[in-house]
């Protein structure tokens, strides 16, 4: 692993030379992110884990020793296996034309039919790898092979929120209008961030996610 520092108050952990595997080292990042954050290390306020690194946020004043010592020497003796506690989650969504606004795009590039595509989205078992881009977007690893299509040459200037999307390896969803430029095939009503709660974001690093299809009276009566 390597350890490189971010600003003077933080470092970023990779494990990239640790393996070639995608997965592996997705499991890596999750478990020793997991593993520093119930240590309680004195001085780290924040622990953020992405798909082949952790970062390390620390407040200097509170520091003992040296921390970059300490978490290497923490992450050495750390299992790189799942803690087996992940959340297991099912989110709704709905693939009517109003909502899927690239689903022609993506049958297009694929040379899939909607049916197909959807089925191919509802039967995958996803991972929450990050959370990040905007507050509550979660990047979800695990999308099959037969689905992976390039994000739009222009992106849209306004995504509407709940916007399920996909693009190259990766799958997300959107938590509010913004600016984007995957490829959207669905809609889901839940709110994924809500900034007066604690935790604010609907999903963690390492859950387990499942979509479930629902129709639009569904979206319409789910809707919060």
């Amino acid at each position: 692993m390597k350890i490189c520092p971010l600003g003077d108050s933080a470092f970023v952990i990779d494990f990239a030379d640790e393996s070639s595997d995608a997965d592996q080292l997705l499991a890596l990042a999750l478990s020793r992110a997991d593993a520093i954050e119930r240590a309680a290390i004195p001085g780290v306020v924040d622990v953020t884990s992405a798909y082949q690194s952790v970062a390390i946020f620390f407040n200097q004043s509170r520091v003992e020793g040296n921390i970059e010592e300490r978490v290497r020497a923490l992450i050495e003796r750390t299992s790189a296996r799942p803690s087996g506690k992940a959340r297991r989650i099912e989110i709704p969504v709905c693939y009517d034309d109003e909502f899927a606004l690239d689903l022609a795009r993506v049958a297009s590039r694929t040379s899939l039919t909607a049916d197909a595509i959807i089925t191919l989205h509802l039967s995958t078992k996803y991972t929450v790898a990050c959370i990040g881009f905007i507050p509550g977007f979660p990047f979800f690893a695990g999308l099959s092979d037969k689905l992976r299509v390039p994000r739009l040459e222009s992106p849209r200037t306004k995504v509407p929120a709940g916007s399920v999307a996909i693009a190259n390896a990766q799958a997300g969803i959107y938590p509010f209008e913004s600016p984007g430029g995957w490829n959207v095939i669905g809609r889901t009503p839940l709110r994924l961030f809500r900034a007066t709660e604690n935790p604010p974001t609907l999903l963690r690093p390492g859950d387990r996610v499942r979509f479930r299809q629902i129709s639009r009276a569904q979206f319409d009566t789910e809707q919060e």
